[in-house]
């Protein structure tokens, strides 16, 4: 963020920090949101690399289309179990989650770090 953006806002009575501070995340919780991710991305990447749709992918592992789109949204509801084995199911190899796992970032990530956000600051009402 700009840093005339961010004291405007801080002007304005807005807290700006990073999504972990914003949720309060440990560093072993924003570990496992980025490794989601980086799997999440990973799967629509590889799903697409070999045109198929998410209806035909989630043939592929046995779920649903609407499954398939939960996993690759990162929703925390999907097992890391199931990202791994529907990136096997796709032929990935372990080079292959290797190079997902070890990305420089999580792609378009909605939650990684140093992802600036805004919140008001809490005023005592007492």
């Amino acid at each position: 963020m700009r840093v005339v953006k961010r004291r405007k806002l801080q002007q304005r009575g807005w807290a700006v920090g990073d999504a972990d501070e914003f949720l309060g995340l440990t560093a072993e919780e924003l570990a496992l949101v980025d490794l989601r991710l980086r799997l999440a991305n990973g799967l629509k990447l590889q799903r697409v690399q070999r045109r198929l749709t998410q209806g035909e992918l989630a043939k592929v592992v046995r779920s649903s289309q609407s499954r398939v789109a939960k996993m690759e949204a990162g929703d925390p509801s999907v097992s890391i179990d199931l990202l791994l084995r529907s990136l096997i199911a796709l032929g990935a190899s372990n080079a292959d989650l290797a190079r997902i796992i070890s990305a420089r970032n999580a792609g378009n990530a909605r939650i990684a770090p140093g992802l600036p956000l805004s919140r008001p600051v809490r005023r005592d009402l007492g």
